[in-house]
């Protein structure tokens, strides 16, 4: 059976980012859930996720009451990216796209195809906090509010270093051949996942044995089954495109900051819950406190959890979804 597309492709044309370098017949994919008379929410999408990975607080949540709009990254394979763009610009030749670029795009698919004259909340997880933050700054008039959770408005030289490993890992593989590999590099791919196994949850989780409870028989059997088996089904350049984007996330750098971080902090007028994870090895809560402290309408209200990045989504932890909706009901009834 074929299974029906459940998103729309919003074309952007040929779409100049901010390297100078143009992706041409650009798109966006997205999705829209809700009644479109309803306040409208962006739900941007994480690294390596689509608008499906977005749908474990949608259904059944507050944001079921909201007309809920979800674009997908550039580069995470339903939006351009290397793995769908025409010669000669796919693979490893897809140019870099940063965080702005895609709130470039995603604001024009928002504001001028849809039609929606302000934003009430851009919210998302990992990336998708680093493009609410990014959406704050770069559209202070447009968005009444923002809520990131664990994520950072700007990825620190901690992370960055961290993303070398799975980055060199996957490159190491003799497959995939600078990019121009005819077969997925499977050794690559899955020493990817083991490298993102050891940060992407906290040591106190792997302590506790929590994978057991995930219904994974044994630790080896979590390697394999969860962190290998996810990144298997991905393409190398499109992991390797939104891995550039998320090293030189920085809302600083646009133009009218130019490189000033405070500055940029305080140039976000929106109504901001920042909810980091207690136990979050690459976007740990000190950073988002930094954040706040210079945000001058902002909330901080960390999620006390020992999953680690994970608690911020998909919706892996029961009790963080939980919380994470009902701080999300409290904030919009405020």
């Amino acid at each position: 059976m074929v299974q029906l597309q459940d998103y729309e492709i919003y074309q952007l044309g040929d779409f100049k980012l901010e390297s100078g370098m143009t992706i041409p017949k650009a798109f966006l994919a997205y999705k829209t859930y809700g009644d479109r008379s309803k306040p409208c929410v962006v739900f941007p999408t994480w690294y390596s996720g689509s608008h499906l990975d977005n749908e474990w607080l949608i259904h059944g949540k507050t944001l079921a009451n909201y007309f809920v709009v979800c674009p997908n990254m550039f580069g995470n394979g339903y939006s351009s990216s290397p793995s769908n763009q025409p010669e000669p610009y796919n693979g490893p030749n897809f140019p870099n796209v940063t965080v702005a670029d895609n709130v470039r795009a995603q604001h024009q698919l928002v504001s001028q195809h849809l039609g929606i004259r302000k934003v009430f909340c851009v919210l998302g997880w990992s990336m998708g906090a680093g493009q609410s933050y990014q959406w704050g700054a770069q559209y202070p008039d447009y968005v009444e509010r923002i809520i990131p959770f664990c994520g950072s408005a700007k990825t620190s030289v901690h992370n960055i270093v961290f993303l070398e490993g799975p980055k060199s890992a996957l490159k190491a593989d003799a497959a995939f051949q600078e990019g121009y590999y005819t077969a997925k590099p499977q050794k690559g791919l899955r020493a990817f996942g083991r490298v993102y196994a050891g940060w992407g949850l906290s040591q106190a989780f792997y302590r506790e044995k929590l994978y057991l409870k995930m219904g994974y028989a044994s630790l080896e059997d979590f390697l394999v089954g969860f962190w290998e088996g996810y990144f298997l089904t991905k393409d190398p350049n499109n992991l390797l495109c939104q891995l550039w984007t998320w090293q030189h996330g920085d809302i600083s750098q646009l133009p009218q900051y130019g490189g000033n971080f405070e500055k940029a902090l305080a140039g976000i007028k929106a109504k901001a819950m920042v909810m980091p994870g207690s136990m979050d090895l690459y976007f740990p809560p000190e950073d988002n406190e930094y954040e706040v402290k210079h945000m001058p309408n902002a909330t901080y209200v960390p999620i006390e959890s020992v999953w680690g990045h994970w608690a911020g989504g998909p919706g892996t932890s029961v009790d963080d979804a939980a919380f994470i909706d009902k701080r999300i009901k409290e904030f919009f009834a405020q």
